[in-house]
């Protein structure tokens, strides 16, 4: 369907259940998913831009659908600051839009969003990136359920030297909270913590809640920073697994 929308320059809403991909002229200017973090969130909690101006923005623009273009016209925002910002948060919603599971796709035609044309995106460009994503993401580890079942720290010992970002995350796994909910918490991109979060699986130290215990047997098909001698650090997170069963 969008191969075909793209073809004939549509302009609407393309919907599944996991989000929305709006598309201009055949091409993608805006997306949003319940599973990431929007626009407004990367750029208020990044501090680029107060809340207040976020707000006053979309009422003073927001009918016209020229959000975008206020924001850097008023000065609130430079030009180059918001387009990393949208196409950060656009790829990031059609990774969950475009999945796998997403069900039945619906498009509604003329349906002008309130952002404007910032960017556009290509569909087919929007295609390219949300597999070679999933395929990074199977690389990393090859178990899914981390991405959107609630977290749970396992019973291995913390390695030292994790990476700041992975200890933010790790500030927030209490069994409840999901890859998403951190995500919003920390104002991140949920792709980046869906990255984070499956590096952590493959060490042992995060499961998904219905697992709390990683499964050992199965290794991700590509470890950062192997060598052509054995893995040290990942046969002694296996042989812990093992002994945490």
């Amino acid at each position: 369907m969008l191969d075909r929308l793209a073809a004939e320059k549509a302009t609407g809403s393309f919907m599944r259940e996991r989000g929305t991909l709006h598309l201009s002229d055949g091409q993608v200017i805006y997306a949003d998913s319940p599973d990431t973090p929007d626009l407004e969130a990367l750029l208020t909690a990044g501090g680029a831009l107060s809340p207040e101006k976020w707000r006053e923005a979309l009422d003073e623009a927001g009918p016209e659908q020229r959000v975008g273009r206020f924001l850097v016209d008023s000065g609130r925002l430079p030009k180059g600051a918001l387009e990393l910002c949208h196409l950060g948060a656009l790829y990031d919603a059609a990774f969950f839009v475009l999945g796998p599971g997403g069900g039945p796709a619906r498009f509604r035609y003329g349906v002008a969003h309130w952002m404007g044309t910032v960017r556009p995106v290509p569909v087919d460009a929007v295609q390219r990136e949300t597999l070679r994503r999933r395929e990074l993401l199977h690389e990393i580890w090859p178990g899914a359920e981390t991405d959107s079942e609630p977290l749970v720290k396992t019973r291995l010992p913390l390695e030292t030297g994790l990476p700041r970002r992975q200890r933010a995350i790790l500030e927030h796994v209490d069994g409840v909270r999901t890859a998403a909910d951190i995500s919003r918490l920390l104002g991140r991109p949920a792709f980046h913590t869906l990255v984070d979060i499956r590096r952590l699986a493959a060490a042992g130290i995060v499961a998904a809640a219905r697992r709390r215990t990683p499964r050992p047997a199965t290794v991700p098909t590509r470890l950062p920073g192997t060598s052509a001698g054995p893995d040290v650090a990942l046969l002694r997170r296996l042989r812990n697994a093992l002994e945490a069963l």
